[in-house]
């Protein structure tokens, strides 16, 4: 990935991960590890939650499996009911994804990311998706469109 598809500071990761559509892959300098995960908003916005997803499969596009939600900042791991092929709270992908936001909700605005940690984002808009060519964009995480956008 080009250097500048990797996040500096807290405010920029968590306004790319809560876009609305984002991928990001989360890596522990320490370990080599490394997760990537589908951040998508609910049906209604007014709501604040997302859906987090684990890619756990080769097809970049479509082998994504149910992690948890995010709602009013907090990360909610698995469901009441799992279903086949959730991703359970004891998976060391739930773990790794759990304790990153928790580190990203304990900091503030223009802060760097834990030294131990790197969030980057795959090229493509946070909100709408689509690949990010302009440098600023990739910088940024969203397009020249989205990022006019209030929400974003």
């Amino acid at each position: 990935m080009p250097e500048n598809a990797k996040f500096a500071t807290v405010a920029e990761a968590e306004k790319f991960m809560l876009g609305g559509n984002a991928t990001v892959t989360l890596v522990s300098v320490k370990t080599g590890n490394r997760y990537t995960y589908k951040l998508k908003a609910g049906i209604n916005p007014d709501d604040e939650i997302f859906f987090v997803s684990l890619l756990g499969g080769p097809d970049n596009e479509a082998d994504f499996r149910y992690l948890g939600r995010i709602a009013k900042d907090h990360f909610w791991p698995g469901r009441k009911t799992p279903r086949p092929g959730d991703i359970g709270p004891d998976a060391p992908s739930s773990k790794a994804f759990a304790w990153a936001w928790n580190a990203l909700q304990r900091m503030y605005g223009d802060e760097p990311i834990p030294g131990q940690l790197e969030i980057w984002h795959e090229g493509r808009c946070g909100r709408c998706n689509r690949k990010l060519t302009v440098p600023a964009s990739i910088k940024s995480g969203f397009g020249p469109e989205c990022l006019k956008l209030e929400c974003v």
